[in-house]
């Protein structure tokens, strides 16, 4: 079952004194476009989590995010160095009064914007019964993610399916307007022979001309070929997954087949089937796109 690049998946923990989100979003990439923002508790696990959402995912825009929400609320406010700020208020002091600068007016504002004063958390090692149980929640979310993606393939399998039903639909119409066409092409040389040119012809030549003319006009290659490609395709959606660009190469190959059967078919209503066909193609050179 081939799979879609546009997926979503997020999953939660709670630890005694966190929680724990991860969420995962990607769209339809030529190749893997990884994006990944992680707490700094966890920075140090980040080339294991982008190594392992590379290995699974394979192709796409993805964009990975893991936060940390603090249960305590003493927890997210930033300590404040106390020492350091009763020492800087002293030597301002000091300073002031040696040099006649006036204090100044917000004392607060001043000495919080002093160098340290904002004491940053400091990075806490993860322990690995933690990291256990985080990495399991990552593999959930990707587990998600997936899921996603396999339903949304199997979404644009149906629809791939349908659209090249179509196609082989319209090539079947084709026949009778092709042998219809070979009469009125002869139909037109000779009207304009005998009536709009007035001369006279041989006519063992004119036969001759003919089958040179309506050989050139022959789409029995150009219909087989696009019949082969319309299986094919079928066949490679069959294959599994990270069929994508094969997919892409195929519906190339199958507009060539149409756009040369638009070409020779010097006829109004094949030129309206060929029409018809191209529009299905659009539709599925669209939608092959977001095949993984």
């Amino acid at each position: 079952m081939i799979q879609s690049m546009t997926g979503y998946g997020k999953a939660t923990l709670e630890l005694p004194d966190k929680k724990v989100n991860i969420e995962i979003k990607s769209l339809n990439s030529k190749a893997m476009d990884l994006s990944t923002r992680v707490a700094p508790l966890y920075r140090e696990k980040e080339m294991e989590i982008r190594n392992e959402l590379s290995k699974v995912l394979e192709r796409g825009k993805v964009d990975f995010t893991l936060w940390v929400e603090k249960k305590d609320a003493e927890q997210l406010a930033t300590p404040i160095n106390q020492a350091l700020v009763e020492a800087y208020y002293k030597k301002v002091k000091e300073i002031s009064a040696s040099t006649g600068i006036p204090e100044p007016a917000d004392w607060f504002y001043t000495l919080l914007r002093m160098p340290d004063v904002m004491v940053k958390n400091e990075m806490q090692e993860v322990d690995d019964e933690e990291w256990r149980t985080v990495h399991a929640a990552i593999e959930e979310a990707i587990g998600h993610l997936v899921e996603f993606r396999k339903q949304e393939g199997a979404a644009l399998e149906k629809k791939f399916r349908e659209k090249i039903a179509n196609i082989a639909r319209l090539l079947e119409e084709v026949a009778p307007y092709e042998h219809e066409r070979v009469g009125k092409i002869k139909e037109r040389i000779i009207e304009a022979l005998e009536k709009t040119l007035s001369i006279d012809y041989d006519k063992n030549r004119l036969e001759q001309e003919l089958i040179y003319y309506i050989e050139k006009l022959d789409i029995n290659e150009e219909k087989q070929r696009l019949a082969n490609h319309l299986k094919y395709f079928i066949q490679t959606l069959e294959n599994g997954h990270g069929q994508g660009k094969k997919l892409g190469f195929i519906a190339q190959e199958m507009g060539r087949e149409i756009n040369t059967l638009g070409s020779k078919s010097n006829h109004a209503e094949m030129q309206k089937i060929v029409v018809q066909m191209k529009d299905e193609l659009e539709q599925i050179k669209e939608q092959v796109l977001n095949v993984m």
